[in-house]
């Protein structure tokens, strides 16, 4: 079946399995229902998660929101937003989001562009004041509110004013299964010949099992085959807080009845398949539920739905499903009405069967299959809706204040730069033709106009199209043959190569990175997130080091925005494993460094180890970073009181040229350092290195152009490199952009620790 719509991607907000809880059952459902249907349409879930490290979520999650964490919703409606989602299907129920009566979750919808369609999994009849606030807001931010119950309609109607056009009743989905037997089930669980009662769901005070149980001795006493299963796991949230005390409760409420024999408890949260076979051996359905105010139960509506006779309490949804003698309804609280119920339909054994099959026929509309057609249909209506009415949109103010650094100055950068991208070299200050392009260099220049923009210290205007430039180079660098990207592109637009260095290739996604987590301009997150979600697996099999380092610092950018993303975390957690393992096996204590047959001495190895090391929470992967960063400052430090960069090649390959990418390297690593100790000390070495552009160098000579404000190529053994060429320009802008951002932030760190 396909899809005649434009909808191509939907996104489920909710819980998802294996979380233990009935929204996370219900978002699973509808979600791979929708999929099944629609085999066109995208389908991805973006749950909540109520625990520290998560669940092992299946594939189709792509982004996990943290309870409790307001910063992981901005995220989440970033992420939605960059991906193109034509629809967002809310899941909402009070307890499941973090804040004052779930409030975080407004703060997603309200970033959110794209259409929102609401399941309303719960509607308080006398809210309080945060309660009707938060319900408010999230009417208003719904394009499309979806209930499953004529109840539901009609509270949305009195208690919140809402117009029925905007709602839509969609019945809670039921599996589908053949009308059988009950006998047929039996066998699987031990009770062959036996009258099986059962209740089914999450262990909770607030189910009534209590009541049953004191109706069971007046029944076994006629029917002495009858069992009760009560099939569930107790509450995760009540495990948390009281461990099993409750369904100690009801065993020992069993055994003081004396019915332990007739009563079995299965203590497991079920697979779908495994319920159809506890439901199917059932001969009558329990929901003893002890408030009136509940809105929908899919246990009710998965038992009614697979044609067994159901007693319950007259709560709202039941109260609904069952009239018309669909089933029975007792008072709360009365184990004497259960008792005299069950007898009845034990008694009326025709009039049993009659309830069991009415139910089934009436049920066929509410199978997933039908329920998905129906979600479908709203989806649509939603856009339709939308369309009529403007999105939302927040932009975020970053204010830098450079204090006594030099002064930014792009003469150079706009000189080297035309309609393609930014040219390689330069004969002194003018763009050398010959030398073409590369794909480094724009990458480079893409990090760098990111920057910019966000300390508005440069035009914007002229940033902003040079930003779409260089990534319009970026672009079109990338094979799609082999999936990596070219590097060296002639003046005359024909490439040099198909597949330029994995290094040229992680670079160009630490750049893409950054355009998705700092980038404010749809068009160029969207480009961006294209090309690195196709770019980024083959990275992981690359076998540089240093291509390694440029990933893992491109996937942290792109962390600024979608910390979320578990396919690229686990991404993340395998490249900086490969790095961690490297250094702990080329460590010595006289080379505390990777090892030096496959790695420059680059600051960029130790950044990449600090980042994953503190955003994993891995204390080792962290000080292995701090410690080989610490190393490599002292190594490359000359006992003058400048700074040396590459001493070490100068020693093994009797080399001096000094480059300033290498300078600008060790300055970002010793400001991540920096920002994840908090200690100024780094802060101070950082600007000892930045100050080697300034003079302060083995030759006592600046390579800063204060003219054209770019940066000579190279020092030598006793002159600069007089040439401007792309990479030492843009290693000496990024160095000063990093400079002066920490510049602004440094007087809340500690002071200089003594090491």
């Amino acid at each position: 079946m396909h899809t005649q719509s434009g909808i191509r991607k939907i996104a489920f907000i909710g819980n998802y399995l294996p979380r233990q809880c009935g929204i996370a059952t219900f978002t699973t459902s509808i979600c791979e229902s929708v999929s099944a249907q629609f085999p066109d349409v995208q389908c991805f879930s973006v749950p909540v998660t109520d625990i520290e490290n998560g669940y092992d979520y299946p594939e189709r999650v792509r982004f996990e929101i943290k309870e409790k964490d307001l910063g992981s919703y901005e995220r989440a409606a970033d992420f939605l937003n960059l991906n193109n989602i034509d629809v967002a299907c809310l899941q909402h129920e009070f307890g499941i989001f973090g804040g004052s009566a779930g409030g975080y979750i407004l703060t997603l919808l309200r970033q959110l562009k794209m259409p929102i369609v609401t399941t309303l999994h719960t509607i308080l009849k006398d809210p309080n004041d945060q309660q009707q606030r938060v319900m408010t807001q999230l009417i208003n931010y719904s394009d499309r509110l979806v209930v499953m119950t004529h109840k539901a309609l009609e509270l949305l109607n009195e208690t919140y004013n809402v117009d029925s056009d905007k709602i839509s009743l969609i019945p809670h989905g039921i599996i589908d299964v053949p009308f059988v037997d009950p006998n047929f089930y039996k066998d699987h669980f031990g009770v062959e010949g036996k009258l099986v009662l059962l209740t089914f769901g999450l262990l909770s005070p607030d189910k009534g099992i209590e009541n049953v149980l004191h109706a069971l001795p007046e029944i076994v006493s006629k029917f002495p085959n009858v069992v009760y299963i009560i099939l569930g796991a107790t509450h995760p949230s009540l495990l948390r807080k009281e461990g099993e005390a409750y369904r100690l409760t009801l065993q020992y409420l069993a055994e003081d009845l004396g019915i332990e024999n007739h009563v079995i408890f299965y203590n497991r949260f079920v697979s779908t398949e495994e319920l159809k076979e506890f439901i199917g051996a059932a001969d009558i359905y329990i929901t003893p539920y002890l408030k009136e105010a509940q809105i929908t139960s899919g246990a009710l509506s998965y038992s009614f739905g697979a044609g067994k006779a159901v007693i319950s309490t007259p709560y709202w949804h039941a109260k609904e499903l069952l009239s018309h003698d669909r089933g029975v309804l007792v008072p709360f609280k009365s184990p004497q009405s259960i008792a005299r119920a069950i007898k009845d339909l034990i008694e009326k054994e025709t009039e049993r069967h009659a309830m069991r099959k009415n139910a089934y026929l009436l049920s066929r509309e509410m199978v997933w299959s039908n329920v998905a057609y129906l979600y479908k249909k709203t989806f649509e209506e939603a856009r339709h809706r939308k369309a009529k009415s403007p999105f939302r949109v927040t932009n975020r103010v970053l204010e830098q204040k450079p204090k006594d650094l030099p002064k930014i100055k792009l003469d150079h950068l706009f000189r080297m730069s035309d309609s393609t991208g930014i040219l390689r070299h330069a004969i002194h200050t003018v763009p050398d033709y010959s030398k073409g392009y590369s794909t480094d260099d724009n990458a480079k220049a893409l990090i760098l106009m990111h920057l910019l923009l966000e300390a508005g210290e440069a035009p914007s205007a002229r940033i902003s199209d040079l930003t779409s430039t260089y990534l319009a180079f970026l672009n079109y660098s990338f094979n799609s043959k082999n999936g990596r990207f070219r590097n060296m592109l002639g003046y005359n637009r024909v490439w040099e190569d198909q597949c330029g260095s994995q290094e040229c290739h992680a670079k160009t996604l630490w750049a893409l990175g950054t355009c998705i987590g700092r980038s404010r301009h749809e068009g160029v997150q969207n480009l961006a997130g294209q090309l690195f979600e196709k770019a980024l697996p083959v990275a992981y099999n690359f076998s540089s080091p240093l291509s390694w380092a440029y990933t893992i610092i491109g996937i942290h950018e792109y962390f600024r925005r979608f910390d979320g993303d578990r396919l690229v975390n686990h991404g993340r957690e395998l490249l900086a494993g490969k790095l961690f393992n490297l250094f702990s096996k080329a460590k010595t204590n006289e080379r505390v460094w990777f090892d030096s047959n496959s790695c420059e001495y680059t600051a960029r190895l130790s950044h990449a180890l600090i980042l994953s090391g503190r955003w994993l929470s891995n204390s080792d992967m962290l000080n292995a970073g701090l410690e080989s960063l610490k190393w490599l400052v002292e190594y490359q430090s000359s006992n003058k009181n400048y700074y040396h960069p590459e001493s070490a090649l100068q020693l093994e390959k009797g080399l001096f040229d000094q480059r300033p990418s290498v300078v600008h390297d060790l300055i970002s690593g010793c400001l991540e350092a920096c920002r994840t100790t908090q200690e100024t000390a780094w802060f101070i070495e950082a600007r000892k290195v930045f100050e080697w552009f300034l003079g302060r160098n083995e030759v006592g000579l600046s390579l800063y152009d204060p003219k054209t404000g770019g940066c000579k190529d190279a020092l030598h053994v006793d002159r600069v490199n007089q040439n401007e060429g792309a990479e030492a320009s843009l290693s000496f802008y990024l160095s000063l952009v990093e400079m002066q951002e920490m510049e602004n932030t440094i007087v809340t760190f500690r002071e200089p620790i003594n090491t």
